[in-house]
């Protein structure tokens, strides 16, 4: 081919460098096909601990130098991803890592919609730490109303904006909000407002995505969730848009107490460059049960297929995965094996 034929570039054509979220995909996968088989059994804990052994198996051979930022608080005899625990061959960048096997065990052992494997990467760092707080006050909503609202404003002042933004008019606003007691007084308010109320029991990561996604039918997330679940929302929001903003939390006495030791300050409004100042995140989920933001696996004689979201802020891609699996030998691969004994 001669030197001026072919197609014409604007400057020198740059092939993309390594995406470490489609790596990480792998480790979701593996961990929601793992659990999926104790989806509705009751088995809270195994079907976690079958999770979290998938998931560190392959996480074992990502070529990164991770550290889990966010994960179990305690290392114990139980099979777990552990705060401080290094993931990873050893080589490639040096990440924080905020990791859920079964984000919703509950959700799980129950049969219940949006259990997601999740885990969220960031340069080293660059995560918040959520030591000593473990709440906080949430406000999510997508990129249509992104930066027209405000946590301390009132519940009908975001709802108004929300609703603004959308084009259309408060009731026609579907919020979510984590089914608990602490939010009688919000729900109050909601629906004398005229909006309309999503709850749900746990897995408040799958319905904070879901609020940036379009046609998930919920739009905008409000009240009090957990402080990691609001660090891996943030790496998410950074490659989809929409926005979160925060408060942290305390219950009672005792954390406030807590949470002031360690030096926190409980009034500041927190957004998603606080609780991850990376510009280079990776936000990757696998549906483990039917939800608002995924399927859930479906399994046909030996075989397993999985949907999955893979996000990284750099470059603003979000894409959505579906993968066919030979489930005995993918399985088999980590060194993860579920017999049916195993379950009875």
């Amino acid at each position: 081919m001669s030197a001026g034929s072919g197609p014409h570039h604007e400057g020198p054509y740059q092939l993309p460098d390594r995406n470490l979220g489609l790596d990480l995909m792998r480790a979701t996968e593996a961990a929601a096909m793992a659990a999926g088989r104790w989806a509705g059994l009751g088995e809270k804990e195994r079907g976690d601990g079958a999770a979290v052994d998938a998931m560190r198996q392959v996480l074992a051979g990502v070529q990164m130098q991770g550290v889990v930022v966010i994960g179990e608080g305690e290392k114990d005899e139980a099979p777990m991803l552990h705060n401080g625990e290094h993931l990873g061959d050893g080589t490639g960048p040096e990440m924080d890592i905020a990791v859920d096997p079964v984000d919703g065990t509950t959700l799980l052992a129950n049969g219940m919609p949006n259990a997601i494997a999740v885990i969220a990467a960031a340069d080293r760092g660059s995560m918040f730490d959520p030591r000593d707080v473990f709440y906080m006050e949430k406000l999510v909503v997508g990129p249509e109303a992104a930066g027209r609202v405000d946590v301390t404003a009132p519940v009908e002042e975001t709802l108004r904006v929300v609703a603004e933004a959308k084009g259309g008019s408060v009731s026609d606003v579907t919020v979510g909000v984590l089914d608990r007691p602490r939010h009688g007084r919000l729900i109050d308010r909601l629906r004398a407002a005229g909006a309309r109320i999503t709850l749900f029991p746990d897995g408040d990561v799958a319905v904070a995505i879901a609020v940036a996604r379009p046609d998930s039918g919920i739009d905008v997330l409000m009240g009090v969730g957990g402080t990691p679940e609001g660090v891996i929302t943030a790496c998410a929001l950074k490659a989809m848009g929409g926005e979160i903003q925060a408060r942290l939390y305390a219950a009672d006495d005792e954390q406030r107490r807590r949470a002031l030791a360690a030096g926190h300050d409980l009034d500041r409004v927190l957004g998603h460059d606080d609780l991850v100042t990376s510009d280079n995140t990776f936000f990757v989920a696998t549906g483990i049960t039917d939800g608002n933001l995924l399927p859930g696996v479906r399994y046909s004689g030996g075989g397993a297929r999985t949907r999955s979201l893979v996000m990284r802020s750099r470059s603003g891609t979000v894409r959505e995965v579906s993968s066919d699996h030979a489930l005995d030998k993918m399985l088999r691969h980590v060194g993860v094996t579920v017999t049916d004994d195993e379950r009875q």
